[in-house]
Parts: structure tokens; C-alpha cells; sequence
């Protein structure tokens, strides 16, 4: 089944994201310049790209660390590549890219409460 524009538009969003965090990651670990990645780095985009654009839930998912299936697991070495693009690039990104921040807290508090109801009404029975 093909997306709809609205999926292919968060797709997209999605990928220029972690491009931006691998690159600011490359540009300040690896003293690349702007715009370009090293190699490693370029290898860790072009793998993620890949993973976005084959990711079945792109539709209904909020990140992918909050993901069931975890498609980084499938090469270990990617895995923890990314986790420290993310730990390095994401407290910085408040200064450099206020608006993904911020729609990245709501979202997150979004699902904290919704886990907290789920929790309570499970309480209930």
C-alpha cells in the first residue's frame, strides 16, 4: 500500500531530523564541515534513511525509540552508533532546532500520560 502525502511528509521530516543530529554529531566529533560527513557518519545516515523509508508504522509512531520492533537491533554496531548521535546531538538541539525540541516534549509528555491512563484503568479491573 502506498502513503498517503501526509505519511511521505513525515517520512521525509523524519529523515532531514536525524540527518541534521548525524551531521551536527559528524561536524563536532569529527571536524567535518558543513554540509558534508565523513564516512562513518555518511554510512550512519544512509542506514537510517533506509530504515525510515521501510518503517511499516511511520503512520502511527511517535520515535523510533519508542518502537516495538526496534529495526536498529538488526545491526548492533548501527545501533549504538545512533544512540550516540542522539545522547550527543539531542540535549544541544534546544539551542540549534527549538521547534523539533518542543514537538518532540509534547509528543513524549503526550505518550507519558497516555501510558499513566492506561496504567490506572488496568488498576481498575
Amino acid at each position: 500500500m502506498a502513503d498517503s502525502e501526509a505519511v511521505r511528509a513525515k517520512r521525509e521530516q523524519e529523515k532531514a531530523g536525524v540527518h541534521f543530529m548525524i551531521e551536527f554529531y559528524c561536524q563536532h566529533k569529527h571536524k567535518t564541515p558543513k554540509g558534508q560527513l565523513c564516512p562513518e557518519c555518511q554510512e550512519l545516515a544512509d542506514f537510517s534513511a533506509m530504515r525510515i523509508d521501510k518503517c511499516p508504522f511511520m503512520e502511527t509512531k511517535t520515535f523510533c525509540s519508542e518502537c516495538k520492533v526496534q529495526c536498529f537491533r538488526s545491526k548492533p554496531e548501527m545501533q549504538k552508533r545512533i544512540g550516540d548521535v542522539m545522547r550527543y546531538s539531542g540535549p544541544r538541539m534546544i539551542v540549534y532546532s527549538p521547534k523539533t525540541v518542543l514537538k518532540h516534549g509534547c509528543l513524549t509528555f503526550k505518550r507519558v500520560i497516555k501510558n499513566k491512563i492506561k496504567s490506572k484503568k488496568g488498576e481498575k479491573k
